[in-house]
C-alpha cells in the first residue's frame, strides 16, 4: 500500500510501508513524477539512488518509509530528493571489500549526486537526502 500524501506543483511526497515491494514501487512512482516535470533525463539515476535508499530503510528501520522530490520552480538548480524512516540512527558512508555483498550504496549516492547528506528527524528518525543537477 502506498500513501500519496502530495503531490502538487514543485513536490511530491510518498509514504510506503516496510515491505520489500516498497523499493519496486517507489521506483516506479518516482519515474512518473520525473516524466510528469519533464526531467526524464533524471530517471534512471534517481530511481537507482531512491532504490538504494529505500533498501537501506528496509533493512535498517522498521515503519514507514518517505519519499520526497522537490524541484526548482526555476530552470536552473537541482532536484532535491530526500527519504526518510523512523529509526535515529544516522548513516555513514564506508567503504566495502570486494567480496562484500553490502555496503555500496551511500558510495553510489555520493558519486552519482551533486551532493548529499543527512539529518536527523523534526520529531524522530532521519533523512538522507541527495541533490541532482537538472540537465542544460
Amino acid at each position: 500500500m502506498i500513501c500519496v500524501i502530495h503531490t502538487e506543483g514543485d513536490v511530491a511526497e510518498w509514504t510506503f510501508p516496510a515491505d520489500p515491494g516498497a523499493v519496486r514501487t517507489a521506483r516506479t512512482v518516482v519515474r512518473g513524477q520525473l516524466c510528469a516535470w519533464g526531467l526524464d533525463a533524471l530517471t534512471d539515476v534517481t530511481a537507482l539512488l531512491v532504490s538504494e535508499l529505500v533498501t537501506n530503510a528496509l533493512r535498517h528501520a522498521t515503519g514507514p518509509i518517505g519519499v520526497r522530490l522537490v524541484r526548482p520552480s526555476g530552470p536552473a538548480g537541482t532536484l532535491l530528493v530526500e527519504v526518510s524512516d523512523p529509526l535515529p540512527d544516522l548513516p555513514r558512508e564506508r567503504a566495502a571489500r570486494p567480496d562484500d555483498e553490502t555496503g555500496r550504496g551511500l558510495r553510489l549516492v555520493a558519486d552519482s549526486s551533486y551532493r548529499w547528506g543527512t539529518r536527523p528527524g523534526r520529531e524522530k528518525g532521519k533523512t538522507v537526502w541527495f541533490e541532482l543537477a537538472l540537465p542544460g
